[in-house]
Order: C-alpha cells, then structure tokens, then sequence
C-alpha cells in the first residue's frame, strides 16, 4: 500500500528559492515566487519581471508519470469541448513535465481571475454554474481512455468510505469522529444497492470551488471559469463528479444546504443523471464530507506545519455538518424531486407506489358529498357536524393579524365549535398562516404531513382503525399500522387499546387489525382533543435514524410540521390520509412558478416584475408580505400601503361604504366635502390653498396639475428636473426625464417640456456638504437663468413641478434654500410651482406632513396619491381656487371614480388611522434608527455610500468608490435578492440604480427595523 494509500501524504520539501531554481534552469525565466497551498504537492506563483504570471507545481513522488500523461491528456479533451483550463508549458527542452533533484515539476499557464473558495456566500446562479461545469466535464472527459487513469487514490469516491474508516482515529474530537463514522456507515449501505449501475468513466475527481478560478460577472458577482488541478484525475463513477463538486458548495452557505440542489439540477440538465445515480448524489456528497473530516485532521497529524491544511479545517468541519443536517432518505428524497424522479426506492432504481385507498366506503371526493370521520369516529357523526378549518395564507377567519395569536388555532376550532361543529380539521398539507413567524431570517414550519382533528368538549368516543393493518406499535399515545405496499398509517392522541405485545410481531396474524376494528377510545373532557392522522411510507420511520425524528415532535395529537424548503421531500414520505378518514383532500404546494409562467404568456414585456424568482404574495399585515407558503417578510418598499397593509380600518370603512352607497362626485353626498376638508385642514396656516381635485392615482394627480397651470397661466411651457419620476400618462409621462425609467428621456421631451439640472449635492454640478447653503443657490441661479432664456425665446414659463425631496432619486434631499429661491424665481417669471408629494408626502418624512415644508416653502399645486387610500386607488390635486377655476375655460371637469363615496370614505379612515396610531411621529423615530443604523454599517462597509432621506424615506446608496461614487449597480441587484432570501424585501432607484430605497409602511416597528439593518450587515458580510 503506498503512503498516498495510507491517507496521508507529506508535500515535497521544495522551497521558494528551489522554485525560482527551477524556473530558471527548466524554464529559462527569472521569476520570483509565492507559494500556494495545496495538501499533498508544493505549488507557487511566480512573477516575472513584466507582470507574466505562471503557476509552478512539484508533485508529490507518489504520482507516476502515466498519470501526469493523462491529466495532460484531459487538459486537452476539456479545450476541445471548450471547457476553460489551465494548459501545461513546456520546458526548454520541450517536454511537459521536467525533473528536478528526483521531483517532477511542471509549470501552468496562470489562469487570471479570483479565488473562490473563501468566496463567502453564492448566489442560485453561481451554484447553478457550478453544476453546469461539473456536467461540461463529464462531457468531455466522456471518450477519454488512457493507461494513467487507471490509478488508486485516496479521493476515488469508491473509496470514501473506507478511507473515512481508516483516517477517522486521527479526529481527536470524540464526538465529531463518532458522527462522522456514522453519517460514512449510514452513506455507504445507501450506496451499496447502486454501486453496480453507476456508470464510470474518467472525472476531474476535484472540481470544487477551490481548483476553479472565478471571474467577475456583470452582476459584480464571482462566476466559475477556468478549471485548475487535475491531480486527482482517475476513472471513477460519473455521478461523483457532481458529488464532489456538490459537497464543496456547502459552505457557502452552510445554514441552508439544500440550496445545493440548484447545483444538482444544473448537472442534470446537461449530464442526464439515471434514477440510480440521482439517488447516489447525497450519500456520496455525505461521504466527500466524512473523507475531507477525516483527511484533515489526519494530514495535521503528519504535517503539522501545513497552514493550507489547518486553515481548510473549519471549511470542511462546515461542509459535513451541513451535509447532514438533514437525514440522509430525506436528503436524497429532495435530489429526487428537484429532478422529477417519481417513486420510492428499490433495488438500484425506482418503483412507483400508490397510495392506500378505503374499499368499499363511500368516496368523499366530490364536492357534493358530506365530509364526516366516521371511518375513525364512529360515534361522532351524532354529536354534529365536521368544520373544515382554513388556517391558511388567505383564511378570511384570520383577518386583522388574527393569526399572530399564539392560541390562533385553538380559537378556529373554538369557533367552529361554537357554531355547532362536533369536530374541526386542520387539513395535511396546507400552509399554515397561523405557524408563520415574522421578523426572521428563516422561514417558519408550516406545512402539516398530516391531518389533525379537533373534538369538541364532551363524551367519550371510540376511535377504530379507518382500514386495515398490522399494529406496529401501540402505546398510551396512540398506533402506529403498517398498511400494504409499505406505508405506515400512525393515529396520534389517545390511549391505545391494542395489545402493545403484538409491536415487534408485524406479520403475525395476531397483530391485524380490520377496518372499524375498536383501537381505543378519546376520553371524555370538558377541553377541546385531538387527534393527529399522518400516512407516511416506511422508509421515513425505519433505519437507524429515520426521517421523522428529525421534524419536531408536538404535544399528543397535534400534527408534526416541516419548513416550506423541506415540502419537496415530505410530500412524497407522505400522503394525505383525507380519503381514508372520509374527508376530502385540501394539500397545496408551492404555486409561484406557475403563477408566473401564467403572467408571462398576458403581461407584456414592458410590465415590470420584482426579483429573479419571485415569490407569491398572497397576504399583507401592517409591514410584512406573507407568500404562500407561510414565509413572512419585511416590506421596505410598500410606501402606497402608508398605513400597512391589511389595515382593518380601512377595510371596514370600504365594505361599509360600498354596500350603502357609490356613485359619482357629480351627484350631492356628504363624503366629498369631508374628506377634502380633511386633506385642506392638513395644511400650513395660511397655504392659500382651498380647493381639492379628487382622481385615481399619482399619474393623473400630476396629469390635472399641469394642464391646471397652464390653464391658469395661459401658457404652456412647463420646467421639471432631469432624472425626475413623476408618471405614466401622456402629461406625466412628458414631465418624466428619468433615463432609468426610459432610456432616450433627454431626447424625446415634448417642445413645451424644458429639462433643468437636478439639484443632487451628492451627483450633480454642484456637491458639497448640506450646510453649504450656496449649493442651493448655484443650482437655483442655473434655473433663473433658464427661465430667462426661455422668456426671451417667447416661451414664458407656465409651472416649476419637483418632488419636494427627490424621491427617484432615492430620498435626497433638496439643498437648503434651493425650493424657496426656484419658487420665488419661477413666480417672478409669472409661472406656478408644482409640489410633487406622491410619494413623499403624506407623513412620510416625519418631522412634518409634507415633504415641502421641509424647504419652508407653500407650493401653487399640490399633486397627492399613493398613501391616500393605502392601496386604494385615490389621487387629487389641491390647489387654489383662482388656479382651478381657470380649468372651465377649457370644459368641465370630471372623474368617474375620483372622489365617489367608496374612495372619500377610505381616505377618511385612512386619514383617522394617521392620527390615532400617530405614524408621522413613528416614521420620524423609527426613520432616524433606520438612518441611524444604516450610517454604522457605512463603518463596517465601503460600498455604502451617502445615506439620503429623513423619516421613513431614505436611499442607502451603494458605490464601488466612495471617492468618485461609481454607482454599484449590479451590486444593488443582487444585494437586494440576497436580502430577499433572508426575509427582507428590499428593492432599487435612482437614475443608475444603485441605491435601496427604504419607504416602508409607517408603521415599521423598531424591532424590524433592527432585522432589516442586521440582514443587510449580514448580506454585505457574507456576499451576494
């Protein structure tokens, strides 16, 4: 047995002037050189004088030259089929591979780019490519054939386990080397039924993150490119490519390894795995980590001087225990479903399995047929009715946070009770709102796999088995039956009758029991009991640790619930018991896809999405987006919802009006003049301002804006700023000079539009700091001037429109002075000034209502919408009475919807709820801790730049160089679907799209606002 064999090898005792030795008198280069890391070999970096790099690599004795042949031979398979490696130079002497005092040397071409193994997090994407590199390599290595591959070596993954077995007395942790003998016994007896059908060929052996170069992408993310190493190249089994490949990805983000599956996947798309190698990925991903523990400690042993050894340590310790975080049947269950592998394992493959039915019983699939559990409550079908409970995302019993109760649950059965109902079900298989939990990073455990029946208070009732079986196990908790065709029907939450002797005797027939046969009995209680119902194949309950004891065990009778992520796996361990209880299946998954895939083939291309893979928002509660699984997020973003989202309030003040009363503002009702007394009394004492224009949205606000100006002034030239954002009709639209927004804005304005210089101190002609009061002065200056050439063009100014605080910009605010000079300027030249308050007016900003009195300023125009209704759609127009008069010369207005009973009514409860639950002052406090928080990360990290805005309107820009504040684009995307994952929904503006605007409902609290500014210190710590 060789050294290598043994599990160990000691690297070559070359140096870094031997190197440069060597590069000299073999290679005819002066170079310095750095050495690399690397296990078993002695590998360095050299440098000649011009900046040429190369990588210089002494191998270890124990490799012959048959192999080094053969890696050069696959070097070249991999160029042929385009897949990027590091190619061999030759020596002066023009051979590949040169010796040196007994040493075989060879030198590499340097493969530019960067590391990626301390990479930190990697997107879906990166993992995706890795899976799709590893698949590349097969492809090529396909037809490969050569004397060198056939070499034994510790890495073969045919060896893993003995390998493990042997190098495992060098864990000096008793605990650890226990696990991993364990997690290497449990992997190997998997992969035994399977050895025989997996193909085998030549393979890379070590394509991991850590002998792959990585480029920067144009989303500023590390992407795999150029394949390194070879040393373990050998024929081994195809499917341990990926394997290897797989387990190296774990620790990238060792909290969630099944985000590996995106690797797999990739793989599978390009490489077709067979059903024998699917179900081989995770046992020998498993095994990869029980080799690299082991190896480890055992290569510290040999050569504790090896830095590159001990730092790996932490990595590969991550690596194994995030592949067994979950159970080894669960895992591979999960490998199977993301490639849409049907049935339930046997022999080296696959057979399908049906599920039990109830024969001979009276079917309760149709919707007509009543739903009662007699076929396991007998009795129970004279007390009353069976409710069926809806604890899921759109339950309308859990409106108004209903569901946030502790005791959520306990009351839906309650009610039902109340109602008449002898018992209530909490389906298997829905998502449970009433699991959800929000200000997480993670997503709660909300989808039941199994049924769980509620009995109301009362008499006794004699609980029977709903088919036949053989009883497993019989306790004072309840039965466990093995069914045909291996599954297992277990009853959960009473005292079973069944002798508990007949446990260990399945197959005997004194073990049977048939349908309607007496199990025990629920006891009489003045509480509420229950029952939990869970059909679940034998291979989640047997084997040394079987599946089921890794999802938490409730109290008697409740079901047990997994996270959304590990639905894949538990929907095929198990089924819905409805039929055989006489209920009707309810069981939902994961629809997002789909709903997508159904927009894609009406939207057009134009309508915008948010994130790459978008999740389903089925439900809102004041600042968090529940999606249908359960998953609650933060919303950042939502500043149309001012109030939050799912406000009862509102929605009483809507389902009130609209039975009573909705027509148009043209007929005579109360609501009209009330709420646009309302909105006037919001105003500054003396603004003016005494007339209110209702309409549908922020678009038309600013639309009626505009033509009232030019109405009142009988002129038609209308200023606004570049980069502006103020609509999508034709008016609003003309006003519009966002690039972001649309691309050839500049360049396609009406002739009555004029484009002014932005007044960003931060980005524009002018910068400086906020106490600079001649910032606002200078940019103020400009417009006069523009507005003085455009007067002696003959087209006099009819209105000034801007944002109070530039919003599209991100919530930068405007320099100090600069709004009171323009609107003096503009006024002068005998034009009106425009407020855009639509989305940051209306309390937002805290320290006052609107964002002009920021500026100290009244505005002619005042344009309103997104907050007004939250989320209804109101918009208007308040302005003077002189100025909208001036719109009859031009006909009537009129709107069929602005301002009708329904719209009033929800501006009036919107308006109320303000008030009462003081949300001006809590943007204003919660605001400045957001702001607060985000200025100490901007000490832990350079990409955040300035951080705009005040209350709860702010922009964290993100910048590649504070100094010149290159705008980190692709950063910013990326950052915000990282953040995403973590429960925090996060998105872009401004004009270069770097900068996360923060505008949350206003009634973000201070516990998550302090989650939103952890994920992001942990997104911008760990990666992106």
């Amino acid at each position: 047995m060789t050294q290598e064999q043994s599990g160990g090898l000691v690297r070559p005792e070359v140096s870094a002037a031997d190197a440069e030795a060597i590069a000299r008198e073999h290679y005819g280069i002066a170079a310095t050189a750095r050495e690399l890391g690397s296990n078993q070999d002695r590998n360095y970096l050299l440098e000649e004088a011009d900046g040429t790099r190369s990588v210089l690599r002494i191998d270890n004795p124990v490799f012959g030259d048959a192999a080094r042949d053969a890696q050069h031979a696959a070097i070249d398979a991999y160029l042929a089929a385009g897949v990027r490696a590091a190619s061999v130079l030759p020596g002066t002497d023009g051979a590949l591979t040169q010796r040196w005092r007994g040493f075989a040397a060879r030198r590499s071409t340097f493969a530019d780019g960067e590391p990626l193994v301390d990479a930190g997090y990697f997107a879906p994407v990166v993992l995706a490519e890795f899976g799709a590199l590893a698949a590349a390599s097969v492809n090529a290595l396909a037809e490969l054939d050569h004397p060198g591959l056939d070499r034994e070596h510790m890495w073969r993954m045919q060896h893993a386990h003995r390998e493990t077995v042997a190098l495992a007395g060098a864990i000096a942790d008793e605990e650890l080397r226990s696990r991993v003998l364990a997690a290497a016994e449990a992997a190997d007896a998997a992969l035994q039924p399977l050895v025989d059908a997996l193909p085998v060929q030549a393979i890379h052996g070590d394509l991991t993150d850590d002998n792959v170069m990585g480029v920067r992408g144009a989303d500023a993310r590390l992407h795999p490119r150029t394949v390194l190493d070879l040393g373990d190249l050998a024929t081994g089994w195809r499917v341990a490519e990926l394997a290897v490949t797989a387990s190296s990805m774990l620790h990238h983000d060792a909290e969630r390894p099944l985000r590996v599956l995106e690797t797999i996947a990739a793989f599978h798309r390009d490489a077709r795995l067979s059903a024998a190698e699917a179900r081989a990925v995770w046992p020998l991903v498993v095994l990869r980590a029980c080799v690299l523990v082991a190896s480890g400690w055992r290569q510290l042993e040999i050569d504790g001087a090896n830095a590159y050894a001990r730092e790996r340590i932490a990595g590969e310790q991550a690596i194994f225990d995030a592949a067994t975080a979950l159970p080894l049947a669960e895992a591979v269950e999960q490998v199977l479903a993301r490639l849409g592998f049907l049935g339930v394992p046997e022999g080296s493959g696959l057979r399908l399995q049906s599920a039990p039915e109830a024969p001979g019983r009276a079917s309760a699939g149709s919707d007509t047929a009543a739903e009662r559990l007699a076929p396991i409550l007998p009795g129970l079908a004279a007390l009353g009715d069976t409710a069926m409970l809806d604890p899921g995302v759109e339950s309308e019993e859990l409106a108004a946070g209903a569901w946030l109760a502790e005791d959520a649950e306990d009351r839906l059965a309650s009610d039902a009770f109340a109602r008449g109902a002898a018992a209530a079900v909490l389906p298997y298989g829905v998502y449970r709102l009433t699991r959800t939990v929000v200000d997480s990073a993670d997503a709660a455990e909300t989808w039941p796999i199994g049924t769980e029946i509620r009995v109301a208070p009362g008499a006794a009732l004699e609980v029977v088995a709903p088919v036949s079986g053989e009883v497993v196990t019989s306790t004072e908790r309840g039965v466990l039956l093995a069914l045909a065709d291996g599954w297992y029907l277990g009853i959960d939450g009473f005292a079973s009758e069944v002798d508990g002797a007949v446990a260990d005797v399945v197959g005997d027939p004194a073990a049977r029991v048939a349908a309607g046969d007496r199990l025990g009995v629920l006891p009489e209680a003045d509480a509420a009991r229950s029952l939990a119902v869970t059909l679940c194949r034998s291979d989640a309950l047997e084997g040394v640790a079987p599946p089921i004891l890794a999802v938490e065990v409730p109290e008697p009778g409740r079901a047990q619930l997994v996270a959304p992520e590990r639905v894949a796996a538990w929907s095929r361990f198990t089924r819905d018991p409805a039929a055989l209880i006489g209920l009707r299946t309810r069981a939902q998954r994961d629809t997002a896809g789909d709903e997508q895939t159904r927009r894609e083939r009406i939207f057009a291309s134009a309508q915008e999405r948010y994130y790459e893979r978008p999740m389903q928002i089925e439900r809102g509660w004041r600042h968090h987006l529940i999606d249908t699984t359960g998953r609650a997020y933060i919303d950042v973003v939502n500043n149309v919802t001012g109030l939050g989202h799912g406000h009862p309030g509102v929605a009483d003040a809507a389902s009130r009006q609209i039975r009573i009363l909705n027509t148009n503002s043209r007929f005579l009702y109360r609501e009209l003049a009330e709420y646009s007394e309302r909105l006037l009394a919001l105003l500054p004492e003396g603004s003016g301002l005494d007339t209110v224009l209702l309409v549908n949205s922020g678009s038309e606000a600013v639309d009626l804006a505009l033509r009232l100006a030019q109405a009142a002034t009988g002129r038609r030239t209308v200023v606004s700023l570049r980069e502006a954002y103020h609509g999508w009709t034709m008016a609003s639209d003309a006003v519009t000079t966002s690039a972001y927004d649309n691309p050839d804005a500049l360049g396609s304005r009406p002739d009555w539009v004029h484009v002014t210089d932005v007044p960003n101190r931060f980005r524009g002609s002018y910068r400086g700091d906020a106490a600079d009061t001649s910032i606002g002065a200078r940019y103020a200056a400009d417009l006069g001037a523009d507005l003085d050439r455009l007067a002696e063009s003959g087209r006099e100014v009819a209105a000034f429109v801007c944002e109070s605080v530039l919003g599209n910009a991100g919530g930068v605010l405007l320099p100090d002075g600069y709004l009171a000079d323009v609107y003096a300027r503009v006024r002068a030249a005998g034009g009106l000034c425009i407020a855009d308050e639509v989305q940051v007016g209306f309390g937002r900003m805290g320290s006052s209502f609107w964002g002009f009195e920021q500026s100290g300023v009244v505005p002619d125009l005042i344009t309103i919408a997104k907050p007004m209704g939250n989320g209804f759609p109101i918009g208007g127009v308040i302005t003077s009475k002189r100025v909208a008069d001036a719109l009859s010369a031009q006909g009537q207005f009129f709107s069929s919807a602005g301002g009708n009973p329904l719209s009033c009514r929800v501006g009036i409860a919107v308006l109320d709820a303000m008030r009462d639950e003081g949300l001006q002052e809590n943007a204003r406090v919660v605001g400045a801790r957001l702001a607060d928080g985000f200025r100490a990360l901007a000490d832990r990290h350079s990409i955040i730049g300035p951080v705009h805005g005040e209350g709860l309107y702010l922009g964290v820009e993100l910048v590649r160089d504070r100094e010149t504040l290159e705008p980190a684009k692709a950063e910013a995307a990326a950052i915000c679907e990282r953040l995403r994952e973590l429960g925090v929904i996060v998105l872009t503006t401004s004009e270069r799209s770097n900068v996360l605007k923060v505008k949350p409902p206003l009634c973000l609290t201070a516990e998550s606002a302090d989650v939103v500014l952890a994920a992001l210190d942990r997104v911008l710590t760990e990666g992106w």
